[in-house]
């Protein structure tokens, strides 16, 4: 390695801070005057990638259907030192996202981050999916998450066109579900699939007006929706199959989601990452 590496980075301003003579390379993100929705965020990952973007110094709003929950996350976030605020979003009606929307803009200011992380899922055999069943999933998961991004994306853009230096990051939040085919969830697996093309999608078209657009794929993530799960003989068993034999937990997301929301990503633009300990390796 030549020793003039760092050196040679810091002339030429690859990384802002941290810098010096004998220093270690790093790089600052800071979220101060950031306005961050996330919706879904009423438990499971959804508050914690609240909890996450309030701690880096965003404002944060959170969106989901259950508004009570979501008051008793803002209580949690504002005792931590941070900003929150509430609406309510039902992602499967148009309606509901355009006055969801529209209220974080007024009640905390025009959205610089949208975390697209409302989903539903339902374990059953392919055959036995009813319309009901594939309408609720896609529903929600797919086609309310087009017009969460959809919606915000359309007040991004007017807000670039008034100011081209201004950047704005959408994370999608899709599965190593729809990577690869996993036993009795065929329709999730079908609809993460149209989540990580969306993200594509978006990003090639948005990209132009500053706007990023990537997707985290997690493995197997325990919550307080799966722990019973997991505790069960046949969750034993899957975890048994895992390289690693273990479950991530909710935070061990934390430094991708900050990663892909920083205005410091500026390069990386329809990304689709995994988060899976190396589930999708085998």
């Amino acid at each position: 390695m030549r020793q003039s590496n760092t050196d040679d980075l810091c002339n030429h301003g690859a990384f802002t801070t941290g810098l010096g003579k004998g220093s270690r390379v790093g790089i600052e993100v800071n979220y101060e005057g950031k306005i961050a929705m996330v919706t879904g965020a009423s438990s499971g990952l959804g508050a914690r990638f609240a909890k996450a973007l309030a701690g880096a110094g965003a404002q944060v709003v959170l969106a989901s259907r259950r508004v009570e929950r979501l008051k008793e996350l803002r209580a949690e976030i504002e005792a931590d030192g941070g900003a929150a605020h509430v609406v309510r979003l039902d992602v499967t009606d148009l309606g509901s996202i355009k006055a969801a929307i529209a209220h974080a803009e007024t009640e905390a200011g025009p959205i610089d981050i949208l975390v697209n992380n409302s989903g539903v899922s339902n374990t059953q055999r392919l055959l036995d999916v009813t319309e009901d069943d594939y309408n609720y999933i896609m529903d929600t998961n797919l086609r309310g998450a087009f017009f969460v991004a959809q919606q915000a994306a359309k007040r991004m853009i007017q807000r670039v066109k008034g100011d081209p230096r201004k950047q704005h990051r959408i994370v999608n939040i899709a599965s190593v579900a729809g990577l690869r085919v996993l036993p009795q969830i065929g329709v999730y697996c079908m609809s993460k699939a149209g989540v990580v093309q969306m993200t594509k999608a978006m990003a090639v078209e948005w990209g132009k007006y500053g706007i990023n657009v990537n997707a985290i794929c997690p493995g197997y993530i325990a919550t307080e929706m799966n722990e019973d799960y997991f505790d069960s003989e046949q969750g034993r068993k899957l975890i048994d199959m895992l390289p690693r034999k273990r479950t991530g937990r909710p935070e061990d997301l934390d430094g991708l989601l900050l990663l892909l929301a920083a205005d410091e990503a500026h390069f990386i633009n329809g990304a689709v990452i995994t988060a899976d300990d190396g589930m999708t390796a085998q």
